[in-house]
C-alpha cells in the first residue's frame, strides 16, 4: 500500500492522508493513539476500499459516516496500492445521506466506486512519466478485479493482513470444531464439505429409493391379498404385517420403511431365506408367530417372502377358478331345460287366446249385419246420382254466368245519359261510331297545340339565358378587375411558407436530443426511486437469509445433540449397533422433548437455500438498476425534469408553429395555380357570353312568328273547351261508355239462352238415372270424403269376416282350445330362477378368472419390482459406506475425522510448521507447535488438534497450558505462519504490508525484544509491519510511528518518521 486518504469516515471528520511509503521505509512502524481515536478505523478504511465493506457489524453507510463531518462533505475512502505488478487507485463512497439541492431535508446518495490504474507513458521504463487511466465504475467489476489480483476473500484478508486482536489467541485454545470453522473460511474447503453433503444426500436418496421399492412390494402384497379375496383359506399374514393388520389390508409404520431399509443394508447385504406360511398348517398362534418372524419392509428377505406369498395365492385362485367353471356348465344345462318349458307354455297360451278372440269377433260381426246392408244401399244410390252430376254442374255454371251478365249490363247503362238508358244494343253501337269519327279529326290540332307549348318553353329558356349571360358578364368583369392584387398576395404567401419550412427543419434537429435528455431524466428519477427500493429489498433479503441460516444451524446443532436417540430408534435386539457394533442394547438413548428430526433440519436447509436464492436475485436486480441509473444520469446530467420538459415543450411549440406555417407551402402553390386557372376561365366566359347575346336576337324573332300562326288554328279546334286536349278527353270518355254498354247488352242476351239449354239437359239426365226430379238426384250425391268413408267401412267388414273365418278353421287353434289352460307365468318364474343361478355362477367364474389374471399381473409386477430393487440395495450399501467414512461416523474411520477436517489437518500441519520457525526464535528455542490428530473423546471431532512442545521438559502439552505472554507470542507466531500459508494458497500473491493488532503489554522486556526482532526480520521478505498498540515502551523502540490524535472536531493523523 502506498497511500490512504479518508474523508468523513468514522472518527475522522476532515480529510486525513496516510503515507504508507514513508512508514514502510523503516520496515516496522507503530500505529498508536488513545482509545477511541480511530486506530482500528484506519484498518476498516483499508478493508472498505478493497472490498466495499468493513469487518464486523458496521456495514451501513450511516455507521461508516462521521458524525463530526460537515453535511456537505461526502464520506470517501481512497487507497493507492500496488498488487500483481499493477499500481491501482480505488475510490469508494458508501451509500449516505446528503442535503437536498432544492428545499430542506436529506436524500439518500447512492454508493459509488471508481478504479484507476497508473499507466507509464513512452517506452514504459521505471520512473518514467505516466497518467491515471480509468478502468471501471461498477461495484461488481471492481470487486472481481481486486479479488482476482489479491487472490483472497475479505475474511482471508482480515485474518492474514489485518491480524485482529485476540482472534489467534482464541484459535490457539479452540477445539477442533472452532478451528475447522476458521480454517474453512481461510482455505475455502467448501468443496469438500459439499462432497460430504452430496454423499449424505445420495445416501438418503438411495435409502429413499430402497424404501420406496419395499413400499411398492408391500403395497403389491396388500393388493394381492385384496385380489385373492376368499381364495385364502386361512388368515395367512402378509410378510412384515401382524395378523390383525392382514384382515384390514392396511399398513402400520410406513415411516419406518427408510429406517429399516438402512438397517437391512447395514447388516452386510446378506439375503435371508423367506419361509412361506402354508395354508391350513397352523392355527391362530402359529399365524401370529409366523407374522412376527416374517421379514418386513427394509429387510433383505422381504422381496422373496412377497414372491412366495404371491405363488401360494395364485395356486389357490386357479383351483377356485376350475370349480367355478364346473358350476357354470351345470347351471347352463338347467337353464336350457327351463327355457324350453317356458317357450312351450307361452305358445299354447297364445293359441288358446287367439281362438277365443276369433269366436268373440264372429259374434260381433253377426250383430252388425243390418248396418252393413244399409250402407250398401246408400252407396248404390250415390253411384246412380254420380251419372247426373255433370248436368247439375253445367246448369249451376250457366245460372251463375247469367246473373253476372245482368249485373254488368245494369252497371254499364247507369253511366249513360238518361235519354240513352233504355236504348237497345244496335242504337248504342251506331252512336259509338259517330263519336269516333269526331275524335279522329282532332289529331292534327293536338300536334299543333304541342308545338305551341314547345315554342313558349323555348322562348322562356332564351330569356333565362339572357339574364344568366348578363350576370356572368358582370361577375367576370368585377373579378378580372381584382386579379393583379390577388396574384401578388399568392406570391407573398408562397415565400413566407418556404421560410417557415426551413426554420422547422432547424428546430426539428434540436427537438430529438431534447426529448432524449428528457426521457433519460425521467428514467433517472424513476430508477433512483427503484434503486432505493431495491437497496431496502436487498437489505431485507439479506436479513431473512441470515435469519434462515441461523435457524438452520440451530436446528442442525439441536439434531446433532439428540442424534444418539435418533440412532437408538433403529436398534433391534440381536442386531449390531451401527455405532459401536454391540448386539445388546441395555440402555438406548431416548428422544427428548423438542428433538429435531432430519425432516425439520432439511426443511430449514431448503428454506435457507430459498431465501439465499431470493437474496442473490435481489442483489442482481439491484445492480442492474444501478447500472441503468448510471446510464440515464450520463445522458440527462443533473438537470431537473421540469426544466428539461419546459425546454422540450418550448422547442416543440416552436417547431409545431413553424411546421404548420411551412405546411401551407403546397396549399399556397395550389391556390396560385387555381387562381390562374380561374382567371383563364373568367376570360373565356366573358367572351362566350358576348357571342351568345348576339345570336339570341334573331332566334327570338323567328319563334314569335311561328307561334302567331299556330294560335289561329287552335282557336277554331278547341270549340267551347279550354284546350284541344280537353275536348279530345271528353269525346274519348263518351266513346268508352257507349262501347261498354253495347257489349254488356250482347253478353246478357247470350247467357239467358245458355241457361235455358242447361235446364232442359238436366231434366233429361235425372229421368234416365231413375230419379223423379233433378233435386232428388242432387240429394243422393256424396262428397269424396263421405264416399271413401262408407267404402272403407264395407271393406273393413268384409276383411274382418274373412279373417275370423280363417282363424276359426285353423287346426292348431282347435287343438289348443281342447287342452287344459296354459301356465306361462309359472314357467317364466322357473326360467328366471334358472337364469339367476346361471348368472351367479358366471359372475363367480368371471371373478375367479379376473382374480387369477390380477394375481398373475401383480405377481409379474412384484417379480419386476424385486429385480429392479436388487441393484438399488447394492448401490445404497456402497453409498452409505462412503458417506459414513466422509462424515466420520463409520467404524472404519478410526479417528472419526470428517473429509473436510482431513483436508484442513494438512493445512494446519503446514501452518504449525511455518509458525514453529518464528515461535522457536521468540521463545529462545524453548517452544515449537505441532499438529495432533489423536482421537478426541466422546462425540467430538478429531484431526485438528494443536500442541506445543516444550524443549526444556521434552514433553508435548496442550496450548491451553501456556501463560499469558507465552500465549501472545505463540498466537503471533501462529498468525504469521498462517499468513505465509494463505499467501502461498492464494497463488503466491505478494503481501508487502501487515498490521498486527495484538496485546504486546503482556510481554516482559526480553521477550518483547525477541518478538520485535522476529517482526523486524520480516523485512527480509520485503514486508512492512504495522503494530497497533498502546504500550508506551514501543514508542521508544520503534522510530517510525503513525499517531492518531483525538479531538472534538474529529480525529487526525500525524506521521513521525525519521527521513
Amino acid at each position: 500500500m502506498h497511500r490512504l486518504s479518508v474523508t468523513a469516515f468514522g472518527p475522522f471528520g476532515r480529510t486525513q492522508t496516510i503515507d504508507f511509503d514513508r512508514l514502510a521505509r523503516a520496515g516496522l512502524f507503530l500505529l498508536h493513539g488513545p482509545t477511541g481515536a480511530g486506530k482500528t478505523s484506519i484498518l476498516d478504511a483499508v478493508c472498505f476500499a478493497l472490498y466495499g465493506s468493513v469487518p464486523g457489524t458496521r456495514q451501513s453507510g450511516q455507521a461508516l459516516r462521521s458524525d463530526l463531518a460537515d453535511p456537505l462533505t461526502p464520506t470517501e475512502v481512497v487507497l493507492e496500492l500496488t498488487v500483481g505488478g499493477r499500481r491501482l487507485e480505488v475510490t469508494r463512497l458508501p451509500e449516505q445521506p446528503r442535503p437536498k439541492k432544492r428545499g430542506t431535508g436529506t436524500t439518500r446518495e447512492k454508493a459509488q466506486s471508481r478504479l484507476r490504474e497508473y499507466v507509464t507513458d513512452g517506452d514504459g521504463r521505471e520512473g518514467g512519466a505516466g497518467h491515471w487511466k480509468a478502468l471501471s465504475r461498477s461495484h461488481q467489476e471492481i470487486g472481481e478485479e481486486i479479488g482476482q489480483l489479491l487472490g483472497m476473500s475479505k475474511e482471508q484478508f482480515c485474518q492474514v493482513v489485518l491480524l485482529p486482536q485476540g482472534d489467534f489467541a482464541r484459535f490457539l485454545r479452540a477445539d477442533a470444531e472452532a478451528r475447522a470453522r476458521l480454517l474453512g473460511r481461510l482455505f475455502d474447503t467448501r468443496r469438500f464439505a459439499a462432497l460430504e453433503e452430496q454423499l449424505a444426500t445420495r445416501r438418503k436418496a438411495a435409502a429413499d429409493r430402497v424404501a420406496a421399492g419395499d413400499d411398492r412390494l408391500l403395497a403389491l402384497a396388500h393388493r394381492m391379498d385384496q385380489a385373492a379375496g376368499e381364495s385364502a383359506d386361512l388368515e395367512d399374514p402378509v410378510p412384515g404385517r401382524a395378523p390383525e393388520a392382514a384382515g384390514s389390508g392396511r399398513r402400520s409404520g410406513t415411516g419406518r420403511t427408510a429406517q429399516r431399509a438402512g438397517t437391512g443394508a447395514a447388516r452386510g447385504g446378506t439375503t435371508a431365506t423367506a419361509t412361506a406360511v402354508v395354508p391350513g398348517q397352523y392355527g391362530r398362534e402359529a399365524d401370529a408367530k409366523a407374522a412376527a418372524e416374517a421379514p418386513g419392509p427394509g429387510d433383505p428377505g422381504f422381496a422373496e417372502a412377497v414372491l412366495v406369498r404371491a405363488a401360494v395365492a395364485r395356486s389357490t385362485a386357479r383351483e377356485r377358478y376350475a370349480i367355478a367353471r364346473l358350476a357354470v356348465r351345470s347351471a347352463e344345462t338347467a337353464e336350457a331345460a327351463a327355457r324350453a318349458r317356458a317357450d312351450e307354455e307361452r305358445e299354447r297360451d297364445r293359441l288358446q287366446r287367439r281362438y277365443a278372440e276369433a269366436r268373440r269377433r264372429a259374434g260381433e260381426l253377426a250383430a252388425r249385419a243390418g248396418e252393413r246392408d244399409r250402407a250398401r244401399e246408400r252407396l248404390a244410390r250415390a253411384r246412380a246420382a254420380s251419372e247426373v252430376a255433370p248436368a247439375l254442374a253445367l246448369r249451376d255454371a250457366a245460372w251463375r254466368e247469367h246473373g253476372t251478365a245482368q249485373a254488368a249490363e245494369r252497371s254499364a247503362r247507369s253511366q249513360l245519359p238518361p235519354d240513352l238508358a233504355g236504348a237497345d244494343g244496335e242504337r248504342l253501337a251506331a252512336l259509338e261510331r259517330e263519336l269516333r269519327q269526331d275524335l279522329g279529326s282532332l289529331t292534327a290540332a293536338r300536334r299543333a297545340e304541342g308545338r305551341a307549348a314547345e315554342i313558349r318553353r323555348e322562348r322562356a329558356g332564351i330569356e333565362r339565358e339572357a339574364r344568366a349571360d348578363e350576370q356572368t358578364l358582370l361577375d367576370a368583369t368585377a373579378w378580372l378587375a381584382d386579379w393583379e392584387p390577388a396574384h401578388q398576395e399568392h406570391q407573398r404567401r408562397i415565400e413566407a411558407a418556404q421560410e417557415a419550412a426551413a426554420r422547422a427543419e432547424q428546430l426539428h434537429a434540436q427537438l430529438d436530443p431534447a426529448r432524449q435528455r428528457l426521457d433519460a431524466a425521467r428514467r433517472r428519477d424513476r430508477l433512483a426511486d427503484e434503486v432505493r427500493a431495491a437497496d431496502e429489498e436487498a437489505l431485507r433479503t439479506r436479513e431473512r437469509a441470515a435469519a434462515a441460516h441461523e435457524h438452520w444451524l440451530d436446528l442442525k446443532d439441536r439434531r446433532l445433540r439428540g442424534i444418539a436417540a435418533e440412532l437408538a430408534a433403529g436398534l433391534e435386539d440381536g442386531a449390531a449397533c451401527a455405532v459401536c457394533g454391540a448386539t445388546e442394547h441395555p440402555a438406548p438413548a431416548r428422544t427428548e422433548a423438542g428433538h429435531v428430526d432430519r425432516t425439520a433440519e432439511e426443511a430449514a436447509l431448503d428454506a435457507y437455500r430459498r431465501t439465499e436464492t431470493v437474496r442473490q436475485e435481489a442483489e442482481r436486480a439491484r445492480q442492474t438498476l444501478k447500472e441503468e441509473l448510471a446510464a440515464a444520469t450520463a445522458t440527462a446530467g443533473d438537470t431537473p425534469v421540469a426544466e428539461l420538459a419546459r425546454t422540450a415543450d418550448e422547442l416543440h411549440e416552436s417547431y409545431a408553429r413553424e411546421r404548420a406555417a411551412g405546411a401551407g407551402l403546397h396549399a399556397a402553390r395550389e391556390a396560385l395555380s387555381r387562381a390562374e386557372r380561374e382567371y383563364e376561365r373568367r376570360r373565356a366566359e366573358q367572351q362566350e357570353a358576348e357571342r351568345r347575346a348576339a345570336a339570341r336576337t334573331s332566334h327570338r324573332e323567328a319563334l314569335d312568328r311561328e307561334l302567331a300562326s299556330i294560335e289561329a288554328e287552335l282557336n277554331e279546334a278547341r270549340g267551347d273547351c279550354a284546350t284541344v286536349a280537353d275536348r279530345a278527353r271528353r269525346l274519348e270518355r263518351q266513346v268508352a261508355l257507349l262501347a261498354e254498354a253495347a257489349a254488356a247488352a250482347r253478353t246478357a242476351e247470350a247467357c239467358a239462352e245458355r241457361l235455358k239449354e242447361a235446364d232442359a239437359h238436366l231434366s233429361d239426365a235425372a229421368y234416365r238415372a231413375g230419379f223423379d226430379t233433378p233435386q232428388a238426384a242432387s240429394d243422393a250425391l256424396l262428397s269424396d270424403a263421405d264416399w271413401r268413408d262408407l267404402q272403407q267401412r264395407l271393406d273393413r267388414y268384409q276383411a274382418e269376416s274373412a279373417a275370423v273365418e280363417a282363424e276359426l278353421a285353423d287346426p292348431e287353434g282347435i287343438a289348443a282350445a281342447a287342452l287344459p289352460p296354459a301356465e306361462p307365468d309359472r314357467a317364466r318364474a322357473e326360467l328366471d330362477a334358472a337364469g339367476r343361478r346361471l348368472r351367479a355362477a358366471g359372475a363367480a367364474c368371471a371373478a375367479a378368472e379376473e382374480r387369477c389374471a390380477e394375481l398373475d399381473r401383480l405377481a409379474a409386477q412384484a417379480h419386476a419390482d424385486a429385480r429392479r430393487l436388487a441393484p438399488l440395495r447394492v448401490e445404497y450399501e456402497r453409498v452409505a459406506r462412503l458417506a459414513a467414512l466422509a462424515a466420520g461416523t463409520s467404524a472404519e474411520n478410526e479417528r472419526r475425522m470428517r473429509l473436510e477436517s482431513y483436508v484442513l489437518a494438512a493445512r494446519l500441519e503446514q501452518v504449525a510448521a511455518a509458525a514453529s520457525a518464528r515461535l522457536h526464535r521468540m521463545s529462545s528455542g524453548r517452544y515449537t507447535l505441532v499438529h495432533s490428530d489423536e482421537r478426541a473423546g466422546g462425540a467430538r471431532r478429531s484431526g485438528l488438534g494443536l500442541h506445543v512442545v516444550d524443549a526444556w521438559t521434552g514433553h508435548e502439552r496442550d496450548t491451553a497450558s501456556l501463560s499469558g505472554g507465552e500465549t501472545f507470542f505463540a498466537s503471533l507466531a501462529l498468525a504469521l505462519g498462517l499468513a505465509d500459508v494463505v499467501t502461498d494458497e492464494a497463488g503466491g500473491t505478494r503481501l508487502d504490508t501487515l498490521f498486527i493488532d495484538e496485546g504486546f503489554g503482556s510481554l516482559d522486556e526480553q521477550t518483547l525484544d525477541e518478538v520485535l526482532d522476529v517482526l523486524d526480520s520480516l523485512r527480509e521478505r520485503d514486508r512492512s509491519v504495522g503494530i497497533v498498540s498502546h504500550v508506551a515502551d514501543l514508542r521508544q523502540r520503534i522510530p517510525a510511528q503513525l499517531e492518531v490524535v483525538k479531538d472534538r472536531a474529529g480525529s487526525s493523523v500525524r506521521h513521525r518518521v525519521q527521513d
